[in-house]
């Protein structure tokens, strides 16, 4: 009986959507081995307790969020989170590092890591639900430490890009045992002021255990609850915090909220400016207009044009004097040279004429010339008449001429007289 068999392929591809799909998430501790960082900016190592270890992949971009990686070596004890992933190439897994921490903080990494999945579960997260931001906000509560450095930086921001609705602070703690609490009765105050159009959370940077009031449950679920749309801007680029998931919007930094929240502002802002300078110049090009025309319509502007006018007709009439013209206006001028080219033409033509005539003259002289009897003569020939002038031309007159006739004979120089026998 044949047997049913899978390829490599086909077992090791559905054992790596098994594993990617059952190991989404998760977080391990363990001891670092065979730290070795490639010229593409990736790192990979081998993380391992007494009985086991497994292969980890730092990638490039994960390490630039990740920057404690420089300081690790060999031997060191760290907790790392992100997904399993197989390389189906090879049949082998290895855990994706997307968060790399210290092994004393790793404690707080593991409850960061079970209480957003718990709250991922129930929906807090959902992007679906999330609200927009009032794209001109008349009037926000910004609830942060009033020593702090995040409220100058935000409240420079917005005053530099012309931002004109009212900022209320809250003052709230942002880091220690009581933060979590501060925060929450912060909020609890927010919701109290009339016309709030958003709220913003904010702080500086800092380890997960200077930001971890922000990852309070309570404080994540008041947001949650909140009727009013809430910003998080607390941290830097790298720092996430549980408040960053729930809230509606989450920005990277104090300054980058200011420069969203005012935006719309400045922008609205520049555009009035243009349009006002657009405005300006068309009012001054229509009063330029005006004040032509004006200048066109005074009194004295109309005699004067007045005045022009008439010296402008009265040079027309005196240019259309017909007496001072006649020849001017009967073309007399031009059939006076008109004739004149037309002799000028005859006489040449004439002369033409007669020079090819003379040519012809020359030519029959020289024919009449070459037919003359005594140039005939000079060139060895003679001429025999009878006495009655007539002459011979053959010997049939010659035979018909009578014995003891007497012939003349002239040559070229004279001529002589024979008796034909």
């Amino acid at each position: 009986m044949s047997i049913k068999a899978q390829s490599v392929s086909d077992l090791v591809g559905s054992i790596k959507k098994s594993l990617e799909t059952s190991f989404m998430g998760v977080t391990v501790t363990g001891e670092i081995s065979n730290l070795s960082h490639s010229s593409a900016g990736h790192w990979y190592f081998t993380l391992s307790d007494n009985s086991s270890s497994i292969s980890i992949a730092l990638f490039k971009m994960d390490a630039y969020r990740n920057p404690f990686i420089k300081q690790t070596k060999n031997g060191d004890q760290v907790v790392i989170s992100g997904p399993i992933s197989v390389y189906q190439k090879k049949g082998t897994f290895q855990l994706l590092a997307k968060k790399i921490l210290p092994a004393g903080v790793g404690n707080l990494a593991l409850e960061f890591e079970k209480l957003k999945k718990k709250l991922t579960i129930e929906g807090l997260f959902d992007l679906s639900i999330k609200r927009e931001i009032p794209r001109f906000p008349d009037r926000i509560g910004v609830i942060t430490a009033l020593s702090g450095a995040a409220l100058q930086d935000f409240l420079n921001v917005l005053k530099r890009r012309s931002f004109w609705g009212e900022v209320i602070v809250i003052p709230a703690i942002v880091q220690g045992d009581n933060s979590a609490r501060s925060l929450r009765d912060a909020l609890s105050k927010a919701l109290q002021i009339e016309l709030l159009d958003c709220i913003i959370f904010t702080r500086g940077g800092g380890a997960i255990e200077d930001l971890w009031s922000f990852n309070n449950e309570d404080l994540v679920r008041d947001i949650f609850d909140c009727p009013i749309p809430v910003v998080s801007a607390v941290g830097h680029q790298v720092d996430y915090t549980l408040c960053d998931f729930v809230a509606d919007k989450r920005v990277e930094t104090p300054t980058a909220a200011a420069q969203m929240l005012s935006e719309p502002h400045m922008a609205l802002s520049q555009k009035l400016e243009f349009i006002g300078h657009k405005l300006k110049s068309l009012l001054y090009i229509k009063h330029s207009e005006i004040d032509k025309k004006l200048k066109r319509l005074s009194p004295l502007n109309v005699i004067h044009i007045i005045k022009e006018d008439l010296h402008r007709k009265k040079d027309q009439l005196s240019r259309l004097e017909l007496s001072s013209r006649k020849y001017e206006l009967i073309q007399f001028y031009e059939k006076e040279q008109y004739l004149d080219d037309l002799l000028v033409r005859m006489n040449g033509a004439v002369d033409k004429k007669q020079q090819g005539l003379s040519v012809r003259m020359s030519l029959l002289e020289g024919k009449l010339s070459g037919l003359d009897p005594s140039k005939v003569l000079s060139r060895g020939f003679t001429m025999i008449h009878d006495g009655e002038k007539n002459i011979i031309t053959n010997l049939e007159k010659f035979n018909k001429i009578k014995a003891q006739t007497p012939l003349n004979i002239h040559f070229y120089d004279g001529q002589g007289v024979v008796e034909k026998k």
